[in-house]
């Protein structure tokens, strides 16, 4: 099989709840990412074979197979084809891993991996709400099977089980938000992402015909152990150590990495900047449900043959901070290469976008410290885990 490398990775800022991505259509925030990541590289679109996305609400207006929407919306080629996948949390790293076999098969010899979730718009659950009248996605033989939970109650249960505490959750969430203000004022985040022109609005939700930049992630807030402390967790339960201040942000956002095979970059006179080692999609107890990237990294260690000290950065999505702790306990990953820029904590989490965000972040901070081997790994609702392993070239 061929060897898939990574061309360029390229995202949005990541915008807050009601902040200044909330005003575009889902298709129009891709399609300005999917048509930078051409624009920056210089590739001509028609060489892309197919474009591969990740949306998890899949509905009114990120419904209808919004990756190729947004692929004509940025008036791309109509002659490349696109998909769009559900695997929750993970949607746009399974994308990325799905466009990976599709190059590495030689079923196609260029692809673009993405993802896009606006959480203002779309809110999270909305196509799964009984005010649908559509009915609900879990049918009564799966309790037979299973009990059902929340993302929220599988967090403090995994807590639990690794014995972490409210005061980890807490410093831990104080860590992501102080290495993401790190980041930005050192300028580790130079290069990865684009400046976004998003529609004003009137207080009717109508454009008005101006714009504003995004030229910065919005979630980043300054933070004290004793402020949050202070909070009360989500859960009424005892123990329950999750707060707004230790778990993933709703948020907005989009990326896009460009991959091929490293004969097609060649022939086109592009750079490779990473190889991609190694994807995983793995099933975990659905009860605990986000225990995905400790399988995920297991797994893609055993197959690889490297050892947990050869990875020189790991991007694990913060859903929640006792995901990464957990996570951290059980594979024994060195804390400080382990989301060195912050995390879904203080930068947020759209969604299907993130597993796009985690790889671009990865890939720029290999680069950045001479780092050879990367590893990304989210949680996903529904008991899954994703993981893929890239190297710097």
């Amino acid at each position: 099989m061929s060897n898939v490398v990574i061309v360029d990775a390229v995202r949005s800022p990541i915008g807050r709840r009601g902040g200044g991505l909330s005003t575009m259509h889902p298709a129009e925030l891709l399609g300005t990412v999917q048509k930078a990541l051409v624009e920056r590289t210089g590739i001509d679109p028609n060489v892309i074979d197919q474009v591969v996305g990740g949306c998890v609400s899949q509905v009114g207006e990120q419904s209808f197979n919004v990756t190729r929407t947004a692929w004509l919306a940025a008036g791309l080629p109509m002659a490349t084809a696109a998909t769009t996948i559900d695997t929750q949390c993970g949607s746009s790293q399974q994308a990325t891993n799905l466009a990976t076999s599709l190059v590495a098969a030689g079923v196609i010899d260029v692809a673009v991996a993405c993802g896009v979730e606006i959480m203002s718009r779309i809110p999270i659950g909305i196509n799964s709400s009984k005010k649908l009248g559509l009915g609900v996605p879990i049918p009564k033989t799966y309790f037979d099977q299973y009990e059902m939970t929340s993302q929220f109650e599988g967090a403090e249960r995994i807590a639990e089980k690794w014995g972490i505490s409210r005061e980890d959750t807490d410093a831990f969430g104080l860590r992501s938000q102080q290495y993401a203000a790190r980041a930005w004022a050192e300028g580790r985040f130079d290069g990865q992402y684009i400046e976004v022109d998003a529609p004003d609005v009137d207080e009717e939700g109508k454009p008005t015909g101006t714009t504003h930049r995004v030229s910065r992630d919005e979630g980043i807030r300054e933070s004290t152990l004793e402020k949050l402390a202070s909070l009360k967790a989500v859960l009424d339960r005892n123990p329950a150590v999750h707060t707004a201040g230790n778990s993933s942000q709703i948020s907005d956002g989009a990326s896009a990495v460009l991959m091929m095979t490293e004969e097609k970059a060649n022939a086109l006179g592009l750079t490779p900047r990473a190889r991609i080692v190694d994807t995983c999609l793995v099933g975990v107890d659905p009860i605990l449900m986000l225990t995905g990237p400790i399988d995920a990294t297991q797994r893609l260690l055993k197959r690889s043959g490297l050892k947990i000290g050869d990875i020189d950065t790991f991007e694990i999505n913060e859903a929640f901070a006792s995901v990464v702790l957990a996570w951290q306990k059980e594979v024994g990953a060195d804390p400080e290469k382990t989301n060195p820029n912050g995390g879904a904590i203080a930068l947020g989490h759209p969604l299907g976008g993130t597993g796009g965000f985690l790889l671009t972040k990865a890939l720029y901070e290999l680069e950045r410290t001479g780092g050879r081997y990367g590893l990304v790994s989210m949680c996903c609702g529904g008991g899954l885990g994703t993981g893929t392993l890239i190297e710097r070239l």
